[in-house]
């Protein structure tokens, strides 16, 4: 199995819920999750975040939300390779182990199939 991880934190300090700002008339995080499902190479597309908003964005675009980021691993300083070690071993304890982890940014509108 196929994971595609979108870490998308609340706390943007130099643009104000960049990961959810209208981009081209959709939130920016669309096109991320939108590339993946397209792509057709991952059995699961998460989104990683804090935030109830982007979570019900990212589900509405058919990004899955298993879980709410904790607030330590949300702040600025804390690195994306935590993040994506705790969405593993949110699934380790499910019992759902993945073959390959993607990492794709919520802010990078530009992403392609063939990039992935």
């Amino acid at each position: 199995m196929n994971l595609a991880i979108i870490p998308a934190r609340s706390g943007s300090k130099r643009i104000k819920n960049k990961n959810i700002i209208n981009f081209h008339g959709k939130p920016i995080i669309f096109y991320s999750i939108n590339t993946a499902i397209k792509s057709k190479l991952f059995d699961k597309i998460i989104v990683s975040t804090d935030s109830t908003k982007i979570s019900k964005i990212a589900n509405k675009f058919g990004g899955e939300t298993p879980f709410l980021r904790p607030k330590n691993l949300s702040k600025d300083k804390v690195s994306t390779i935590k993040v994506i070690k705790h969405a593993i071993n949110f699934f380790k304890r499910e019992n759902i182990n993945f073959k390959n982890i993607c990492c794709i940014y919520p802010s990078a509108p530009l992403v392609t199939i063939e990039l992935l």
